[in-house]
C-alpha cells in the first residue's frame, strides 16, 4: 500500500478507520512457513485474538492456517469463518468447565492449563484427546504484561508439577496428544526461546502418544526505525534441526505447531485519524485527533510505540508534537514526537496497527468504534462498518422511572 491509497480510503469512508494489507499478511505467513520448510509437518495456528474480523479469518484459512482461540466465542467465530473443528485449538485461561465442555461438543482441540480441570476432564472424557499447556518458567518477552511464561504467571501448569500431571494421566487413562507452551510476546533472544523449547522437549518425553508439540509464538516485529525483531530465519534453522532430532529420538514424526498473531498482522495494519485541533501551550504543541484510547489503547496500556506519519504532508518540515486523543482522560499516543508539520484537518497514520488494536477497542465516553477496510488485490474492501449512535443503544433497555 502507499500513501495515496490510504488517503483515498480516508476520503471514501472517513476517519478514524483501520486498514489492513492482505499482501503483507500473506508475505508474513509465507516467511514463517519458509523458515520451517525442513520440518515435514508444520502447523501455523493464527492467534485470532490479535485481529478477529471474520474476513481476516477467511484470509488466514485461504493461506492454510489453523486457528488458536481463547474463548468459546472465538471458537464459534472460527467455525463461522469456515474452519473445521480439527483446524481449531482452544487454549482458554480461567474459564469455567461449562465453557470447556461446550468447546468439546464442538469438536475442537482442547489445550488445558490447570491441574484441577485436567483431572475433571480426564475423569469425565478419558477418550477425548487433550493438549497440556506447560509453564516453562522462562521470561522470553521484554514486558511483564505480555510475557506469560514466568514463574508468577497465571498461565500454564508449572514444570515442577509434571509428576502431578503424570499421576492424573495415569489415574484417568486420558489421552494426551499435544504439549504446549507460550512464553509471551516480543521474544528478544532466540537462545532464551530455545532454552524454553528444551524444557518442552523434556516434558514431551513423558507422553508416548503425542501428535504435536506447540511452541506458542510471541515473535517480535519492529515498531519503529532501528527496532529489533525476532530473526525468524535463524530460529527456523536452529529449532527445526533440534525438532527433527527430537522426533528421531521419540521414534516418529510429530507436527511442529506455532500460534502467531502479532507476527502475521501487526505490520499489515494502519490506523488513520484526522487532526481536530492544534493546541499550543507554554511548553508543548498538541495535535488533538478524532480518536483516543477507546480505539487504540496500546500506547497507554503497554507503553507501546507506534510510528506516526502525517500522510497529508509527508515531506513537510518536521516539528515536535504530542499527539493526543479526544477522550476525557490522559490519552497520549506520542509525546514530543518529530512529525512533518501538522495542520488541522490533516490525516495522521499510525503504523503497526494490525494486532491488538481494533480487538481491544471500546465505547468509552460513548464514542463509536471505527470501520475496518481490507486492501486486497489492489482494491479497498469494507469489512466492518463504522458504528452508529443506534449501535450504542442496541442492547440497552430503557425502563420507566
Amino acid at each position: 500500500m502507499n500513501i495515496k491509497d490510504l488517503l483515498s480510503i480516508s476520503d471514501t469512508w472517513g476517519s478514524p478507520i483501520y486498514v489492513y494489507d492482505a499482501e503483507k499478511i500473506s508475505s508474513q505467513y509465507k516467511r514463517l512457513s519458509n523458515a520451517f520448510s525442513k520440518v515435514p509437518s508444520l502447523k501455523i495456528n493464527y492467534a485470532m485474538k490479535a485481529l478477529s474480523n471474520i474476513s481476516i479469518l477467511k484470509l488466514m484459512r485461504k493461506l492454510g492456517a489453523g486457528l488458536d482461540t481463547v474463548s468459546i466465542q472465538e471458537v464459534k467465530l472460527g467455525l463461522k469463518a469456515g474452519f473445521t473443528p480439527e483446524q481449531i485449538i482452544f487454549t482458554p485461561n480461567g474459564v469455567s468447565m461449562d465453557e470447556i465442555e461446550e468447546a468439546t461438543l464442538l469438536g475442537v482441540q482442547l489445550n488445558i492449563d490447570n491441574l484441577s480441570f485436567l483431572e475433571q476432564f480426564g475423569s469425565k472424557y478419558p477418550n477425548i484427546p487433550v493438549c497440556i499447556r506447560i509453564n516453562p518458567h522462562v521470561m522470553a518477552g521484554g514486558n511483564s504484561n505480555i510475557s506469560v511464561g514466568h514463574i508468577d504467571s497465571k498461565f500454564g501448569i508449572s514444570i515442577h508439577q509434571i509428576p502431578h500431571i503424570l499421576r492424573i494421566v495415569e489415574n484417568t487413562k486420558m489421552h494426551i496428544n499435544g504439549i504446549h507452551m507460550h512464553t509471551g510476546s516480543d521474544i528478544l533472544d532466540i537462545d532464551v526461546f530455545l532454552y524454553a523449547s528444551e524444557i518442552l522437549f523434556d516434558t514431551a518425553k513423558h507422553f508416548k502418544e503425542l501428535q504435536f508439540i506447540d511452541f506458542g509464538s510471541g515473535f517480535k516485529v519492529p515498531y519503529k526505525e532501528g527496532d529489533i525483531q525476532t530473526n525468524i530465519e535463524e530460529l527456523g534453522e536452529r529449532l527445526s534441526s533440534r525438532f527433527l532430532e527430537f522426533c528421531k529420538d521419540y521414534g516418529r514424526d510429530l507436527t511442529l505447531a506455532f500460534e502467531p498473531g502479532k507476527f502475521l498482522v501487526s505490520e499489515a495494519g494502519y490506523f488513520l485519524v484526522k487532526v481536530n485541533v492544534i493546541k499550543q501551550t507554554t511548553s508543548t504543541v498538541f495535535a488533538g485527533v478524532d480518536s483516543g484510547f477507546n480505539h487504540l489503547i496500546r500506547p497507554m496500556f503497554y507503553g507501546a510505540t507506534h510510528k506516526i506519519e502525517n500522510i497529508s504532508n509527508p515531506e513537510g518540515k518536521k516539528r515536535f508534537y504530542s499527539v493526543v486523543g479526544y477522550i476525557c482522560e490522559t490519552d497520549t499516543f506520542a509525546s514530543n514526537r518529530q512529525i512533518s508539520e501538522i495542520t488541522e484537518g490533516d490525516i495522521l497514520c499510525f503504523y503497526n496497527a494490525g494486532a491488538y488494536c481494533y480487538t481491544m477497542a471500546s465505547n468509552y465516553n460513548s464514542r463509536l468504534r471505527p470501520a475496518e477496510v481490507l486492501w486486497i488485490n489492489g482494491e479497498a474492501k469494507l469489512i466492518r462498518k463504522a458504528e452508529t449512535f443506534e449501535d450504542l443503544l442496541h442492547n440497552q433497555i430503557e425502563i420507566e422511572l
